[in-house]
């Protein structure tokens, strides 16, 4: 893929603040690129800073360090709703509004185009439209939020974040409430819709399996080492997957492009 970077990071530091000293979570210098199209898998031990990482290149958490860009532009520069025009974020949090129908929840990604008053223009419904679409929802746009299942709620979280029309969506945990056959709907989705509108996508999340076959390429926390970006293939060449969960009860293996764990039942 040779297509523009989309998110940049120069000498980032991501962590927080205790009495005036600053506790970094990785290493101080993390240089990262998510390109136009690119499907990016964010994994790594529990507790290593998954969502601190997410967070701080949403411009919701200050860098210790460094500078973030976005689309060109530095992030700490902007203003909240330009932030808003640059990244959309997905959360894990539920939807407290049970009154909210799909489409009025679609049209709340608008917000940041529609001036103080939230008036929807004829460009605005097209693109929440368009993003209903793009989800595969066409026909639930009056249908409660509260009356969807668990995988329907998170493609109308998912078109909410297309109808904000940014650069760059971030997802925290995307597939967590959902049982395989949606974990594995929702990776390929996420992954047509990188390569179909150009957009980066950034992932966190523990399903390892699926994020190693469905992204193109992965960003692998570690303890010591930062992070390590690559392709799963490579990652899993050079074991650096099986080195960072260092677990004896699993192996990373791959060939022809398809990555494996394979449990060790026989230990």
């Amino acid at each position: 893929m040779n297509e523009k970077p989309i998110i940049c990071t120069h000498d980032l530091g991501i962590g927080y603040r205790k009495n005036s000293r600053h506790i970094h979570i990785v290493q101080e210098h993390l240089s990262l690129e998510a390109r136009q199209g690119e499907m990016i898998g964010l994994i790594g031990p529990n507790g290593c800073g998954k969502s601190t990482l997410l967070r701080t290149l949403a411009g919701l958490q200050p860098p210790l360090n460094g500078q973030i860009f976005v689309n060109g532009k530095e992030l700490k520069r902007q203003n909240l709703r330009e932030k808003a025009k640059l990244i959309a974020l997905v959360l894990t949090d539920r939807i407290e509004d049970t009154h909210l129908d799909v489409a009025g929840l679609v049209a709340a990604g608008r917000s940041p185009h529609t001036g103080w008053f939230n008036t929807l223009k004829e460009e605005d419904r097209q693109k929440a439209e368009e993003a209903i679409r793009q989800v595969h929802l066409q026909g639930y746009e009056k249908k409660k939020i509260n009356q969807l299942s668990d995988g329907e709620r998170q493609r109308a979280m998912i078109a909410k974040a297309l109808a904000q029309d940014t650069p760059a969506i971030l997802l925290d945990e995307p597939t967590s409430h959902l049982d395989l056959p949606n974990r594995a709907n929702i990776l390929l989705l996420l992954r047509k819709l990188a390569q179909e509108t150009g957009k980066a996508i950034l992932l966190s999340t523990h399903e390892l399996d699926l994020a190693l076959q469905a992204c193109h390429k992965i960003w692998l926390m570690t303890p010591h080492k930062g992070i390590i970006a690559g392709s799963p293939h490579e990652l899993t060449q050079n074991n650096q997957l099986q080195e960072a969960f260092r677990n004896h009860n699993f192996t990373f293996t791959g060939d022809s492009g398809h990555i494996h764990i394979i449990l060790n039942a026989n230990r």
